[in-house]
């Protein structure tokens, strides 16, 4: 579903990734779907996507996927694997829960081009520390 203004109004304060261009496109429970438009300041010097734009959006989905209707949850571990170069416009990260637990809970994020090419696969756990 559209994320409501008030969810975006809330992940506006994520200012490291909204500032580099990560928008939400979808939410729903224990899944959020965020992309951004590849522009130039996201490149590295062999003119690739720089890989820390693939684990900003990753992270910034995870936290909307996490929080979106009741803040509390951080990342407590992460791990990323670059699969292949962006080729389209546009990165897109979704994050679905695996397993949701009382106090840690698993998360996926997929990281696709615009044209489906998976470009990274992202495993994180996060810890609710508001209960």
């Amino acid at each position: 579903m559209k994320p409501s203004e008030e969810t975006r109004r809330l992940f506006q304060n994520d200012r490291f990734a909204t500032d580099n261009g990560a928008v939400i496109d979808e939410v729903d429970v224990n899944y959020a779907k965020c992309s951004l438009k590849i522009e130039d300041r996201h490149r590295n010097a062999m003119g690739a996507v720089m890989g820390g734009v693939y684990f900003t959006l990753a992270d910034f989905a995870l936290a909307v996927a996490s929080n979106w209707e009741k803040m509390g949850n951080v990342s407590l571990n992460s791990e990323i694997t670059y699969l292949t170069a962006a080729k389209g416009e546009r990165l897109i990260a979704e994050a679905v829960c695996v397993k949701k637990g009382k106090t840690t809970s698993y998360y996926r994020i997929d990281v696709k081009d615009d044209l489906g090419n998976l470009t990274a696969a992202v495993t994180a756990t996060t810890f609710c520390v508001a209960r």
